[in-house]
């Protein structure tokens, strides 16, 4: 997955500001926060890894079903990754 190597810095940036962002639910519910400030937070996680899953969906699709180096076989298997990881989001 050369494509992940490639935007590693990136990735692991946004994981870790969701890691942050996820501890500050964490301190605003031991803090017993005002219940709005808390479902923002919680909703910001969400907008977050939103953005993550956007990130990957993209960089797969150009990687593993849309280069014009791949074959028919290894663009049906990208494809089918690619919809399995949407599935499994969606629910």
């Amino acid at each position: 997955m050369s494509h992940i190597h490639e935007h590693k810095d990136d990735l692991l940036k946004r994981v870790r500001r969701i890691a942050g962002q996820v501890q500050a639910v964490e301190r605003a519910l031991e803090s017993e926060a005002d219940c709005a400030k808390t479902l923002h937070l919680v909703a910001a996680i969400r907008g977050a890894v939103n953005g993550l899953m956007d990130q990957f969906i993209e960089a797969h699709a150009r990687e593993h079903v849309a280069s014009p180096e791949l074959s028919d076989q290894e663009r049906a298997e990208g494809l089918e990754e690619l919809l399995q990881a949407i599935r499994r989001y969606s629910n």
